[in-house]
């Protein structure tokens, strides 16, 4: 899922086969063992609301972008 605007991320998640909240503590356990260098995606079939709150907690920034088949790619990196 690379884009010309965003850098290459270091770990994909892809979480559309997964059921709340798989998505939400394989993001979490992901970003606990990942270098503070490094950039997480999660590709997800809905805007995962609780885990911004848990990023903007932890002091993680993201960006998030949805693609023409309404499929959310976030992009999370340390701030």
């Amino acid at each position: 899922m690379e884009r010309k605007d965003r850098p290459v991320p270091d770990l994909v998640i892809d979480a559309r086969d997964m059921e709340p909240p798989e998505p939400f503590v394989a993001t979490l356990d992901a970003l606990d063992t990942m270098d503070h260098k490094h950039t997480l995606l999660l590709i997800i079939n809905r805007e995962p609301h609780p885990l911004y709150r848990a990023l903007h907690n932890k002091g993680y920034a993201y960006q998030t972008d949805i693609t023409p088949d309404y499929t959310f790619e976030i992009l999370i990196w340390r701030k």
